[in-house]
């Protein structure tokens, strides 16, 4: 037990310093008072939290929370299928677990851009459509709640398959066979045999995915313009552009 204290140490102090002492700092200025002047000071207040309440921060919250679980439940349904295919690839596994994480070798920034570039009016998509005279007009592909559905899919399910072949990597695969063999339907095997196998990983990667997409600002500005607001967007327009840290 103590040997284990000892390894654990290391981290412990990383998390103590990395997340808790910041987290406590920021409770406490936001429950500090505004100055007249700018800055924050005593008395402590929850006038901050009121404002929370507003019903417009409320639309914004609740549209976060929204389109994060769509991005999560996407992932997953995705995410699930891959993961199972990578697993069941043989000499090719190693192949494909290179491509996964193929778009972490490049910024996620210029990831996104070439969205931009792909989406928009005179981009590769819109131009091949009205080349082929499938439609006479620019189709509305960029700054949408879709468009910004699609990039965060797109940056987050990498996330999702990797913790989902973790699991179903150490999968018996003879409990498959033997479902089979018992006359067991492919649904009923994947409900009863696989899917319980999988749920550690299943959990890991809704939490990968859910909460980096409840907080993103930078995909929902690009791709989504003005149009679609999400609490990220509206932190950073307060600290930036409004200069009210409160």
């Amino acid at each position: 037990m103590k040997l284990r204290r000892i390894f654990l140490l290391p981290a412990s102090i990383v998390t103590i310093a990395l997340f808790l002492v910041p987290m406590t700092i920021v409770l406490a200025y936001s429950l500090m008072t505004r100055g007249p002047y700018g800055g924050q000071g005593l008395p402590f207040t929850l006038e901050n939290y009121q404002r929370f309440l507003d019903p417009l921060y409320g639309e914004i919250l609740l549209r976060s929370f929204w389109i994060a679980g769509e991005t999560t439940i996407l992932c997953l349904i995705f995410g699930f299928p891959l993961a199972w295919y990578i697993t069941r690839s043989g000499p090719r596994r190693d192949l494909l677990l290179q491509l996964v994480m193929l778009p972490f070798w490049t910024s996620f920034l210029v990831r996104t851009y070439a969205w931009v570039f792909l989406l928009r009016d005179t981009g590769l998509f819109n131009t091949i459509l009205v080349a082929t005279g499938l439609i006479s007009e620019p189709l509305p592909l960029l700054y949408n709640h879709g468009a910004v559905l699609l990039g965060l899919v797109y940056t987050s399910i990498p996330l999702a398959i990797l913790p989902i072949y973790s699991t179903l990597e150490r999968l018996d695969y003879s409990m498959v066979e033997a479902a089979a063999d018992l006359g067991a339907k492919p649904a009923t095997t994947l409900f009863k045999v696989i899917l319980p196998i999988a749920t550690p990983g299943l959990r890991a990667a809704a939490f990968l995915v859910f909460v980096p997409s409840l907080g993103t600002y930078l995909t929902s500005d690009l791709l989504g313009g003005g149009s679609t607001i999400l609490i990220g967007n509206l932190v950073q327009n307060q600290f930036t552009t409004a200069r009210d840290v409160l």
